[in-house]
């Protein structure tokens, strides 16, 4: 009997791994929130110098028709009309409120050398407008979701291994505790340095109680019921994008919306200790005993109460045990089906989240843009589904990698006016790379064996974070190219579908145990491909 057979003896999907995938859920959808943070508390809002004359500075921005016609004599006009945000005249130019007058050379100019005033007609505040960051420091405003994504690149490495050495459930408790002090304390910071600093450790006990979770909640379903309990973590996700924005919608003060988006998270370390330790990792680290404790409490909880009484040391060690130990004795040899994987999760998060973290660039409202990103992924990931399905994995992600690229690419091209097909491109494109990581991330879990499919996940999803950080850096770039991060996300897709030819497909096959069932598939794999080929 192996351990899914187990699991299903104990009720299969019962009331504990409803409860688990239920309480699984919340963090979910709090991970997403806290990822498309910066969209809303590093918005850039309208602005112009600070003036000699406080009572302009202190009026209403652009306020009534009196205030824009004043302030032609101290600002001048970009190409649009509008107040230039980083220059102002020298000395007052009243001769242009002259609607008459002929302007035959431009007066001298200065930086914002007293600061700016920002339109709150909107947005109350935002790190841009807490520490000035426009201008000259504007560069500096993806600084904070850059080390963010470092903070995670950081967790998923340290915190997936104390995991493994210390537990699941510990881990959990330890990250949930680290993130309510963490987002405290980054509400109330005084300097741009430190809040920086404190969202790198946000980023990092986010990640690591995000795989924790998801970890925990896997290694309790049965083979069959893994993919639901990801549908669902992933639908969790979406939901997530879709709440931030009613949320930041409510709550206008980056403070504020910072500190109630993290300190909700709903794992504290009390609940977590009524939580079963998984059962596998309590065997493979020699805690018989504990496993079976484990066992028999979701045996009773799932209304198994006979079947937990059954299940003793001495029959785990008979008829389980010898189906659940590690077997690292088999030589592992990464293959290219491993590199193309990391490549195509490494694209994934270069251009969906390149998509997703510059929402400013869509002339919309930031609060429609960030609905429809979350909307568009409940049929992507359905049509995701349904194409793995009838076409497999690797026709699937060529498919939908090609489709997002190429709508990415035709969006460089259409004016600025024509803002309506601007946000229904990449609306789309978003949605397909929705669809491809989903296909991926079922993929990594049919490729790598039980032995080591949660480390093949975590370098899955390290694939991930290395090309979501990159994309940060490409649009740090993008302050002195501005086609080079719209363009570098719509290219690397379509390189990607070249990857994605490389892949094993799994489609319909059963799911790996073993470390030596891994290696026979794949020279299988090479075997079949060389007789085809000759």
């Amino acid at each position: 009997m192996g351990f899914s057979d187990l699991l299903r003896t104990f009720g299969g999907i019962g009331h504990f791994q409803v409860l688990l995938i239920a309480l699984m859920v919340i963090p979910g959808i709090l991970y997403a929130c806290n990822n498309f943070l910066q969209n809303f508390i590093a918005v850039v809002p309208e602005h112009h110098c600070l003036l000699w004359n406080q009572t302009i500075a202190e009026s209403p921005f652009l306020g009534d028709g009196r205030d824009k016609d004043l302030l032609r004599a101290y600002i001048p006009m970009d190409k649009a009309g509008k107040p230039e945000k980083c220059l102002r005249f020298t000395e007052p130019q009243w001769q242009l409120l002259n609607a008459n007058f002929t302007e035959e050379a431009r007066p001298a100019t200065e930086d914002c050398l007293d600061g700016w005033v920002y339109d709150k007609s909107v947005f109350l505040s935002s790190i841009v407008t807490e520490w000035d960051l426009v201008c000259g420091q504007k560069a500096l405003q993806s600084i904070p979701q850059t080390m963010y994504l470092a903070g995670q690149l950081l967790g998923s490495l340290v915190f997936g291994m104390l995991s493994d050495r210390f537990g699941r459930r510990k881990i959990l408790m330890c990250t949930s505790l680290m993130i309510i002090i963490t987002s405290t304390c980054v509400a109330f910071v005084p300097t741009f340095t430190a809040f920086v600093i404190l969202r790198f450790f946000i980023g990092s006990v986010l990640m690591g109680a995000n795989m924790a979770k998801n970890c925990l909640t896997l290694e309790w379903m049965p083979i069959e019921r893994r993919v639901l309990a990801h549908a669902c973590n992933t639908y969790a996700y979406s939901l997530g994008t879709v709440l931030l924005s009613a949320w930041a919608y409510l709550i206008r003060e980056w403070r504020w919306l910072q500190f109630s988006t993290s300190v909700r998270f709903p794992f504290s370390p009390c609940s977590i200790r009524a939580l079963p330790e998984s059962a596998r990792w309590l065997i493979t680290h020699n805690k018989l005993h504990m496993a079976v404790k484990s066992l028999q409490k979701v045996a009773w909880i799932n209304g198994q109460q006979e079947e937990g009484r059954k299940l003793t040391p001495e029959v785990w060690l008979r008829e389980i045990l010898p189906t659940c130990t590690r077997i690292y004795s088999v030589r592992f040899e990464p293959t290219t089906s491993y590199l193309w994987a990391w490549l195509s999760m490494f694209t994934c998060g270069f251009t969906f989240y390149g998509l997703a973290f510059n929402l400013e660039s869509y002339d919309f409202s930031l609060y429609v843009v960030q609905v429809l990103f979350g909307l568009i992924d409940i049929p992507a990931r359905l049509l995701a589904f349904i194409s793995i399905s009838y076409l497999g994995h690797r026709f699937t992600l060529m498919l939908w990698a090609v489709f997002s690229g190429s709508t990415i690419i035709i969006g460089i091209f259409v004016p600025q006016d024509l803002a309506v097909l601007r946000m229904t491109l990449a609306v789309l494109g978003k949605g397909s790379m929705v669809a491809v990581l989903s296909c991926l991330f079922l993929y990594i879990v049919e490729l790598f064996p039980t032995e080591i499919r949660q480390m093949g996940m975590s370098v899955g999803n390290t694939a991930i974070i290395t090309g979501t950080l990159s994309s940060s850096i490409s649009y740090i770039t993008g302050h002195y190219i501005p086609i080079l991060p719209s363009m570098a996300s719509g290219m690397v897709p379509i390189l990607s579908a070249i990857a994605a030819s490389f892949l094993i497909e799994t489609n319909g096959l059963q799911l790996l145990e073993t470390i030596q069932e891994m290696e026979n598939r794949w020279f299988k794999y090479k075997e079949h491909r060389k007789h085809v080929l000759d």
